[in-house]
């Protein structure tokens, strides 16, 4: 993992596309705005996990109905 130190109004680019700007520093809690083309999705981790245990979860799922149309 890659650790910066940003103030206020700073950035960092990632893969040329991609920018990141502190907007607000409050206490403990930093706001960043993300600048990305539409095509790069971007979520808070939390949701990206959930949308990843979705998936998998309709995988397995779909996964034994086609064995059941298989063998059923």
């Amino acid at each position: 993992m890659l650790a910066l130190s940003r103030k206020k109004n700073e950035a960092l680019i990632i893969n040329n596309n991609v920018e990141i700007t502190v907007l607000e520093i409050k206490g403990e809690q930093v706001k960043l705005g993300i600048s990305a083309p539409k095509e790069v999705p971007v979520y808070r981790k939390e949701v990206y996990v959930q949308i990843q245990d979705a998936n998998k979860e309709a995988a397995d799922v779909s996964g034994m109905e086609a064995l059941k149309n298989l063998f059923g």
